[in-house]
């Protein structure tokens, strides 16, 4: 599939809305073999529109959800025994390289500080990667992209990205939808109708104001869609905002409170 997608092909893709230019910069991005970063909250679309621009470039695409113990050898591989035999497996970094395909790494800050050095040398013009176990230089096809996620609002001073790493690559920042659209996405994953939307928007848009203060994290729109898909399936409004937009926000009662208060007010 061209970079250009016609209006039916893109219909068959995985949805996304588009909020501004996103889209234009990835794909000029991929066309020039340049490395991405998207920062943005938990639950904007980071992970969707990485899926989406992958189907419309037509390209393979190996998501890794990075932790606190993701290594360079989870992405690059190693040896290991298969039937009394040691033999070398690929890392989803190198079968990346090898097939041309997108890498994604999701939260890239979690993973352990050894990740950062092996993705340096695909970050630059060289676009190499050393596999010292097996005395392999991969040279980067130009279909092949690396792109990360993080979210800087969320993370602490340890775990951050350096400035070396963050000026390896072109940024696009994303946030929460206008409450139109993002009544509208949330109509269109879960079924439920946009008008039945609108008030769960109207919430978490006053839950987000709470950021910073009561909660560490607001609530996404991946929050609303379950919320919807609950009240869509018959369950009652308030439970439904109760389990899916309250309590994950927090585990203190009496924040708990405060939060059902906050949805109260914004209901009207």
């Amino acid at each position: 599939m061209s970079a250009l997608a016609t209006t039916a092909a893109v219909e068959a893709l995985p949805f996304y809305s588009p909020s501004g230019t996103e889209c234009a910069l990835f794909d000029h991005a991929y066309r020039n073999q340049l490395p991405v970063l998207l920062k943005g909250p938990t639950g904007c679309g980071k992970t969707r529109f990485v899926a989406h621009m992958a189907a419309r470039l037509g390209r393979p695409l190996f998501t890794v959800s990075c932790h606190d113990d993701l290594t360079a050898a989870d992405l690059t591989g190693r040896f290991l025994l298969k039937g009394g035999e040691t033999v070398w497996v690929d890392g989803p970094l190198t079968r990346a390289v090898r097939e041309g395909a997108i890498v994604y790494l999701d939260e890239v800050v979690e993973a352990r500080k050894d990740v950062t050095v092996v993705l340096h040398p695909v970050t630059d013009d060289r676009r190499l990667l050393p596999l010292e176990r097996t005395g392999e230089l991969l040279e980067a096809p130009s279909e092949f992209m690396l792109v990360v996620s993080y979210n800087p609002g969320y993370q602490n001073v340890l775990k951050t990205l350096k400035p070396s790493t963050r000026q390896r690559f072109v940024a696009i920042e994303f946030g929460f939808p206008d409450p139109d659209a993002e009544a509208a996405i949330v109509a269109r994953e879960s079924g439920l109708t946009k008008d039945r939307c609108v008030p769960l928007v109207r919430i978490a848009n006053a839950l987000r104001d709470l950021k910073g203060q009561d909660l560490e994290e607001g609530a996404s729109t991946r929050l609303l869609v379950y919320a919807a898909i609950l009240i869509r399936d018959g369950m009652k409004p308030a439970v439904a905002i109760e389990a899916a937009l309250l309590q994950p926000l927090t585990d203190d009662p009496e924040v708990m409170r405060a939060l059902a208060r906050v949805a109260d007010l914004a209901l009207g």
